[in-house]
Parts: structure tokens; sequence; C-alpha cells
């Protein structure tokens, strides 16, 4: 069993570990639960989406037509979420039939993937680098925009780190352009402290997701894997 806090960690899980079936709040913060469902159901025809909401009359609807298998209010009754999941009720153990161990979690390998840094300051380019060469990434680096454009002419970047405001062609102007290039690739806002709403409209054009300066490095990390588990293959 995996758990996730939010519907961009939901996707990931799921890509990594491959589950029979799911249960979704449909309340869920970054990405909404309806969204997340069209998505998982998009991707996976016979997982089993399981959502649960404080209201299923309210929700049953909009969950169904997203691609809920079953709508269950909270709290869950067991009767009714087994059966959603295509359970039977488990047999209580027994002398000849004792209760079976749970095994270990196999580790989730860590995804590898090409990215490419765009920063105009070059200290900042320098510290992404290294992280992100440091787990095994392959790495390109450039000063600008410009540069991020010319770039997909000769490579397929799976991810790209893009600065919000550089001279000349700033990253929200070069946003539709690099996705209308590469629709696949998946493109990591970076932002200054106060440049966050701009980097919260980025998200309407296409961006995967934010991450704001200073950098987190783990939370980065994250977001980097993340964005290599839900590329298209």
């Amino acid at each position: 069993m995996a758990e996730a806090t939010d519907g961009i960690q939901l996707l990931a899980q799921v890509e990594r570990s491959r589950p029979v079936a799911v249960i979704v709040d449909v309340n869920m913060p970054r990405l909404d639960g309806l969204a997340a469902i069209r998505r998982l159901r998009a991707a996976h025809p016979s997982l089993r989406i399981i959502v649960m909401t404080g209201s299923a009359d309210d929700a049953r609807d909009g969950a169904l037509a997203a691609g809920a298998s079953a709508v269950l209010a909270k709290p869950l009754p067991l009767a009714d979420l087994l059966p959603a999941l295509g359970l039977a009720p488990a047999p209580e153990p027994s002398a000849d039939r004792p209760a079976a161990a749970a095994g270990p979690a196999p580790d989730a390998a860590r995804v590898r993937g090409q990215v490419v840094v765009v920063d105009d300051d070059p200290e900042v380019r320098a510290v992404l680098v290294e992280m992100l060469e440091r787990q095994g990434h392959s790495v390109i680096a450039v000063g600008s925009a410009a540069d991020a454009v010319r770039i997909l002419a000769e490579h397929r970047p799976d991810v790209m780190l893009l600065d919000i405001y550089m001279p000349g062609l700033t990253g929200v102007d070069a946003l539709p352009v690099l996705k209308r290039v590469a629709p696949e690739m998946r493109v990591i806002m970076v932002s200054g402290s106060s440049d966050e709403k701009a980097a919260r409209r980025t998200l309407a054009l296409g961006a995967f997701d934010y991450i704001v300066k200073p950098v987190d490095m783990s939370r980065l990390t994250h977001l980097v894997e993340t964005a290599l588990l839900l590329k298209p293959t």
C-alpha cells in the first residue's frame, strides 16, 4: 500500500507502483480529485478508482463522469468499500489458516532523464546542474529563454527548469513556444519569492509545476522525479 498527499503525488505513485485500485479524496491540493481521476482513467483504463467525499450525492455525477468506479461517502463503511474494490471480506485467521504475513515493499528505483536548466544567473545554473548531475540526470544548462528554444532543435529533454524572469524573452513568454515545440516535455518554473503569483499563472499555460527561490533542493528533487514518472512513454 502507498499513500499520497496531493494529486500530483497520487499520479506519481500510480505510475511507480501500478496498483489495481486507488482510493481518492475528491478534494486534494495541487491537482484536484476530478482532474486526477480523468488523468488516471485515461492512462489506466482498468484501474479501480474509488472516490471518497463528504457527501456522495453531491460528488457522484462529476466523479463518475470523470471516470470513477464508485463514489462513497465518508467515513468509508467496510461493507461498501470491499465490493467497490472488487474484494470479498477476508476470512478470519484460524489454526489451520494463519494470517498471511506482509512482505517488504519493493524499493522504487530512482528515475533519471535529460534535464535542461534555463537561468540567467550563472551561480544558480551551476548549483542546479551540480545537484541534478549528482542524481544521475543528463543536464544541459543555458542562460536565456531564447537559447532554451534553440536547444529543442537538437534535443528532446524530459524536463526543463525555466526561470520566470530573464532579460529579453522571459520564461512566461517562452513557455507557450516551448510547449508547442515539445509538448511532452515537463516544464518546472523557477520563480523569485515575489513572483509566486506569476508562477501560479504559468500552470494555466502548460507548466507542470513551479518552485520558489531560494530553491528547496529536496522539493526540487521530488518535482523532477515526479515529472519524469508522469512523462508519456
